[in-house]
């Protein structure tokens, strides 16, 4: 460290280089002083200032931006009042999967997620389980929907514990919050503390409840933050009118996002959409409002205007990520194995290093053909997966190389491999079963596409595999029921069709 800084000085200079830990610990020290009066009080004491910078610094330990933040637990998935209408119509709803005008990819071509939509190019917070329509399926989701729902959050909690041994270092509950409120310097990093360290959102609220009075209103900042904590509290109606009110004072970006989350947690997504727009008329070409309207059309299942949304964001952003992996993953699935290729490497030159990308990288090359890069792309997606169901991704579709190739063998094991590593994987069980059925296993085909219905019912393969497997062998009633749900996961897909149709004649 620099010698002979002043303590102060020295603790904002940590700061200001992310040395948060340190920080905070310098200004510890200088409040363990004995100060002429223990409340940061006299206009520009020296107490003060590293008070308000400790609790600066401890709030961004543990920071996490609340736009991108959006985990809904099991209990507001379950438990969510705000149902407008329980038959929404088509296009207007988040919730109702398969509800694209602009055609959306078939499911057939594009594999789909538990809430049955199809698979976008990237993980968010928000979309990563759906909404499960039943406690049965909330609980029954993957387990990893679950404990990123609500991981964000744990975390702040905990790390109180240890930015402090002896004790929290603002005791709340003794704490008089309307005299911090007179301080507009003071109140606004005690909010932040109270909001992201503490994650004690109704003291928050207090707070923010007196500082605005105090401001007569007049600060827009309070007023998101009001927002910010009425939504935190699933008060949506409220955080709505807050957020509205602070963009009429002042025009922010991130009070349009703020806004946009409101309005997709109501399941508005037309009105979200309608406010980004307006949004890009008075900040052109402002990325993070692209990115959130290419989101929008993507739940919806229209995925050709999302990609066009994401092409402006690369105008804008030539090394957004997200834009590039969903371009990437839209071309893929759209049979242009090639010009995904093409943004898939993108991503490697940028220094993407994960295994999600070298598994797309090899499924890219296999079918472009150039089968010298497939294995060793799928070699280093294995070497770099994190965690079992990574490495099941792999193994599946390894899987389907070995199908390509016909070493039917190689496939049979590259399957199992999958279920090792992650027993849920449906499509895994499918595609065992379409093996066993090639040996004439009739009964191992059946009991493995019985666990593949199951664990997915929203997929057509597992009910369309069984209807064929039960006419085999004569069983035509079962064969019907397996066909009817076929149907129902995929009117369009005509080999369901001509089936039930030579069924009927039967029946």
């Amino acid at each position: 460290g620099a010698m002979g800084l002043e303590p102060l000085l020295e603790a904002w200079s940590c700061f200001r280089r992310r040395k948060f830990r340190r920080c905070a610990e310098l200004c510890s020290q200088l409040l363990e002083r004995p100060p002429a009066e223990q409340e940061p009080d006299s206009e520009y004491s020296t107490f003060q200032a590293a008070w308000s910078l400790k609790t600066r610094a401890l709030t961004e330990m543990v920071y996490v931006d609340e736009i991108d933040m959006d985990p809904e637990g099991i209990a507001e998935m379950t438990l969510d009042e705000n149902a407008i209408a329980q038959v929404a119509r088509p296009g207007t709803s988040l919730k109702l999967p398969g509800t694209s005008q602009g055609g959306g990819p078939s499911p057939a071509v594009r594999p789909v997620t538990q809430s049955g939509r199809p698979i976008t190019g990237f993980v968010r917070p928000s979309t990563q389980s759906g909404r499960p329509s039943t406690m049965e399926q909330a609980l029954k989701t993957s387990r990893t929907a679950l404990t990123s729902a609500s991981g964000g959050y744990v975390r702040l909690g905990t790390a109180s514990m240890l930015t402090s041994p002896d004790g929290p270092f603002i005791n709340l509950s003794r704490l008089n919050l309307a005299k911090y409120a007179q301080k507009p310097k003071l109140a606004k990093a005690l909010f932040e503390y109270i909001f992201h360290h503490e994650n004690d959102i109704k003291n928050a609220l207090d707070l923010a409840a007196l500082a605005t009075e105090h401001a007569q209103f007049k600060d827009w900042w309070w007023k998101v933050q009001i927002g910010k904590c009425y939504y935190r509290l699933g008060l949506y109606r409220e955080a709505e009118k807050q957020f509205k009110s602070a963009l009429k004072q002042q025009d922010m970006v991130d009070t349009i996002l703020y806004l946009a989350k409101v309005y997709l947690r109501l399941d508005q997504p037309v009105t979200a959409l309608t406010l980004f727009k307006q949004g890009l008329d008075r900040f052109p070409g402002e990325v993070t409002l692209l990115c959130g309207i290419a989101r929008i059309h993507e739940e919806m299942n229209d995925i050709s205007t999302a990609a066009e949304y994401y092409k402006d964001v690369l105008k804008q952003d030539n090394t957004h990520v997200e834009a590039i992996a969903c371009i990437g993953s839209n071309h893929f699935y759209s049979d242009q194995p090639e010009i995904a290729l093409r943004f898939y490497r993108r991503l490697l030159q940028m220094g993407v290093y994960k295994c999600q990308l070298f598994n797309n990288l090899g499924l890219c090359c296999f079918y472009a053909q150039q089968y010298d890069m497939t294995l060793s792309s799928f070699e280093r997606a294995l070497f770099l997966a994190e965690n079992e169901e990574e490495a099941a991704d792999v193994w599946y579709n390894l899987g389907h190389v070995a199908v390509g190739i016909g070493d039917l063998n190689l496939a049979y094991q590259c399957f199992k491999l999958t279920l090792v590593n992650n027993n849920d994987y449906a499509e895994a069980y499918n595609n065992l079963a379409v093996l066993e059925m090639r040996k004439g296993h009739i009964e191992q085909a059946r009991a493995l596409l019985q666990t593949a219905s199951s664990l997915a019912p929203h997929m057509y393969e597992p009910h369309f595999n069984v209807a064929v497997l039960s006419e085999k062998v004569g069983d035509l009633q079962r064969s019907f029921t397996a066909a009817q749900k076929s149907e129902g996961a995929f009117p369009a897909h005509v080999d369901t069709q001509q089936l039930l149709k030579q069924l009927k004649e039967h029946l």
